[in-house]
């Protein structure tokens, strides 16, 4: 027997209405929905921008204080390390005039002894522990004392010369990081949004764990520079010393020397009579 053909149900037209008008709230509450997305995702947009652009001005601000910082040390720096080289210098000459002071002595040194085995050659009751006998051996004992003198600031300045240079070093290292730095900054600071091959990179906000705070980084320059200003002051009052010992041996040489030759002047005057 055929199946009786079954039509779709039919609506009332009131249920159509419903229908109709369900669907337009439905509608036009995605529509509000969205709108209300839209708009909050705007607000988030220019929220973000204010901030990010906030951001980067304070970014841009302390950038240019780091570099103000940087400079300012880095001309520390220099003119302390120009200091230290002009003093290492000056204290290369003043250790080259011990060498040729102490180099000086040797000759009259000799001449003192000399006169002390030429002396000794005198024969029978000549052979006198006279006054000139004993400016001799006085003279030989002064010369011998400036020489120990010499010898024993050669080795001063030496070692003031190792820890001027020791400290110039210091200040040299310091120099070239804080160059670097500068250059490092000076490239960040001209960085825009546009600047080519921008691009995120992942882990540079992690501090490392070498890394000091600006308090401690001050503090290793101004130390480097205290220990080049302390060497510095030494080298002066060393200079100033060095130039008080050769001024003074000269004139202890120079006034024992003019006693020997009286005390022989007047010997040989006594042996002329005598002999007369």
């Amino acid at each position: 027997m055929a199946k009786l053909v079954q039509f779709p149900p039919k609506f009332l037209p009131k249920e159509w209405s419903i229908a109709n008008q369900t669907s337009f709230a439905n509608a036009e509450a995605q529509r509000s929905r969205s709108e209300r997305l839209v708009a909050e995702s705007q607000r988030l947009v220019d929220e973000i921008e204010n901030t990010t652009q906030k951001t980067q001005k304070d970014v841009n601000k302390k950038l240019e204080q780091r570099l103000e910082e940087i400079q300012f040390w880095k001309k520390e720096l220099d003119s302390k390390l120009e200091d230290t080289v002009n003093d290492i210098e000056q204290l290369l000459a003043y250790k080259v005039r011990l060498e040729k002071a102490l180099e000086s002595c040797m000759e009259p040194l000799s001449i003192a002894q000399q006169c002390l085995v030429e002396r000794e050659k005198r024969v029978g009751i000549d052979l006198v522990h006279d006054e000139a006998e004993r400016e001799l051996i006085k003279e030989v004992e002064v010369i011998q004392g400036v020489i120990a003198l010499l010898q024993r600031t050669l080795e001063e300045i030496t070692e003031q010369i190792r820890l001027s240079r020791s400290a110039k070093y210091s200040l040299e290292k310091d120099l070239k990081d804080k160059f670097q730095a500068l250059k490092i900054d000076n490239h960040c600071s001209t960085l825009t949004n546009n600047t080519p091959d921008i691009r995120y990179a992942s882990n540079v906000v992690t501090v490392q764990g070498n890394s000091v705070i600006p308090v401690e980084w001050e503090d290793f320059s101004n130390t480097n520079i205290v220990k080049a200003e302390k060497q510095r002051n030494n080298s002066v009052a060393f200079r100033t010393l060095i130039d008080s010992i050769l001024s003074e041996t000269a004139s202890d040489m120079r006034k024992q020397c003019d006693t020997v030759n009286v005390a022989l002047k007047n010997r040989v005057a006594e042996t002329k009579d005598a002999k007369n």
